[in-house]
């Protein structure tokens, strides 16, 4: 890899990186998610890759999550003064050291006068989860997301012959070739690198609360049905953002189930209950059953004690009168079809 006089002479410690440009949030279900520049026009290879992702069904957090990662990199291209497609893996190199070098963008001003480095130290941990609260830099996991939204990127517009021939975030040299072409089915498979550039990232403890916690969480509910509530979305593991976005008539008491939306695939599910959990839905049902006693069947409608005369008068009367003759003897034909399978039926 060959070096400019401009790219040996770049002091990542001292790049200052301006937060120009910005992600706008459009509306348009076409296009939720648009890349602006510093002069509020749109950043069009970034705009043809977002439609090819939502062309392949990917969600909108998903555009938006590959927005932030590529607004990044174009502000960095910025600060360097490099071209999109002119970058090489020299730039991708020194992006990778700096994003890992760097505090967020976030807690910086819009035009910093020097550059802010990262502590590199975790936050404080949580005194009943024990997770680690965020610290001022970016997460491994922020990096290797970044690494693989850019190696997709260019490999888009390299596929559709408008970006540089090269990659500038290759694929490791070890997973050149197609990768476990010679598995052994014996063996496990074993993870390999993907990026050249990728960050090792840490395995995840679980989210989780002590049980004490929990019961004294479940304790502290009002009612049955909060703790119903509770009780069902905890074992079913649904995701924060499927609970949010439940709508009153997901809630099916009768099946006694609710429907969530996916957020990968966006389709509806309905997510399996523990056991565990039916007690307390049997009684929050029984509740409701007492409060709300079911209605008697009704023998006697008030507002259908017309003869059909009547009835097929008033349906094909204004505001019901439509513009031709055939659409008019239809309706009466279908309307009076419809009365006698009424009449059929027992009650006044």
């Amino acid at each position: 890899m060959i070096e400019s006089g401009e790219a040996k002479k770049r002091d990542l410690s001292r790049l200052v990186v301006l937060r120009s440009g910005r992600l706008v949030t459009t509306g348009d279900a076409f296009e939720p998610y648009r890349v602006v520049g510093p002069g509020g026009e749109a950043v069009e290879p970034v705009s043809v890759f977002l439609r090819d992702l939502l062309a392949a069904g990917r969600s909108g957090s998903t555009l938006r999550s590959y927005s932030v990662d590529l607004l990044r990199w174009w502000r960095f291209l910025d600060a360097v003064g490099v071209g999109w497609d002119r970058a090489s893996r020299v730039e991708a190199r020194d992006f990778s050291c700096w994003i890992q070098l760097t505090a967020k963008q976030r807690l910086q001003t819009s035009r910093p006068r020097a550059a802010r480095l990262s502590s590199r130290t975790a936050g404080p941990l949580n005194a009943v989860t024990g997770k680690p609260a965020p610290g001022d830099g970016y997460a491994p996991s922020t990096v290797a997301h970044s690494e693989t939204v850019l190696r997709r990127f260019y490999d888009f517009h390299r596929d559709g012959g408008t970006g540089p021939v090269l990659n500038p975030f290759p694929l490791d040299s070890s997973r050149r070739g197609r990768r476990h072409a010679h598995h052994n089915p014996m063996d496990e498979w074993t993870p390999g690198k993907a990026g050249r550039y990728r960050p090792v990232v840490p395995r995840r403890i679980p989210r989780a609360i002590p049980d004490e916690r929990f019961n004294e969480l479940f304790a502290s509910l009002p009612s049955d049905r909060d703790r119903a509530l509770v009780a069902f979305w905890v074992s079913t593991g649904a995701r924060a953002s499927e609970l949010l976005g439940m709508r009153q008539c997901d809630f099916k008491p009768g099946e006694q189930l609710v429907i969530v939306t996916a957020v990968k695939h966006m389709a509806r599910r309905r997510p399996g209950e523990s056991p565990a959990t039916a007690p307390e839905r049997h009684r929050r049902n029984s509740q409701l059953r007492e409060q709300f006693p079911p209605r008697p069947a009704r023998w006697w409608w008030p507002e259908t004690v017309q003869g059909q005369e009547e009835t097929l008068r008033r349906l094909t009367s204004p505001p019901f009168t439509s513009q031709g003759n055939s659409a008019r003897a239809a309706r009466r034909r279908g309307t009076a079809k419809v009365l006698r399978w009424l009449a059929s039926f027992p009650g006044d």
